[in-house]
């Protein structure tokens, strides 16, 4: 064997990408089927349907990404030896994660108040699909994160640690897969 091979992925993370395969799939049938909802209307979202919040949702998207940022220099501060930072800026991850969900259910409940609901036909419907289904994998991501945050806390984690690493790949995808939510869902109700 070359001595100067480098391993290939280790079995968490073959896990982890098997995993996110698996959830790129369900999104995309998912959009699929938003995307032929849609072509298939004369007005989509219809006219009789409150307005999504384009102006807070864009700042909780931002909010969203400033995570991923405080995500990856998290992980780089571990692998300097930095553990104060590490612990840290995790925890401003875990903390913007947690403000997402929370604007996030403030504009659902706003949004059924007004008649946006899973009976508004099919728009309603896959609406709350996709926001919905990536809500709870936010939900799963700050879970997640805040358990490595514990275990970080107890200073169980080294430079080379695979749960941190995990739970980057794992933020990571869902701040990605929002954006393009966002993109797809939110920005077509400009004027």
């Amino acid at each position: 064997m070359d001595a100067t091979r480098r391993p290939g992925l280790s079995n968490p993370h073959l896990a982890l990408l098997v995993f996110l395969v698996a959830e790129i799939m369900l999104f995309a049938a998912l959009v699929s089927s938003y995307l032929i909802f849609q072509s298939g209307e004369a007005s989509w979202p219809p006219a009789d349907l409150p307005r999504l919040p384009l102006g807070i949702t864009t700042a909780n998207t931002l909010g969203l990404v400033l995570s991923a940022v405080t995500l990856w220099r998290s992980l780089s501060a571990l692998k300097a030896g930095r553990q104060g930072s590490f612990r840290g800026l995790l925890a401003a991850t875990a903390a913007l994660g947690v403000l997402f969900l929370a604007v996030q259910g403030l504009e659902w409940a706003r949004l059924v108040h007004h008649g946006l609901t899973l009976q508004a036909g099919m728009y309603g419907g896959i609406f709350y699909a996709l926001v919905g289904l990536h809500a709870l994998h936010v939900l799963g991501a700050v879970v997640f994160l805040l358990e490595v945050l514990r275990r970080a806390l107890a200073g169980r984690y080294g430079p080379g640690a695979i749960a941190p690493s995990l739970c980057g790949i794992y933020w990571i995808f869902v701040v990605v897969l929002w954006i393009g939510l966002f993109g797809l869902v939110y920005l077509p109700w400009r004027s």
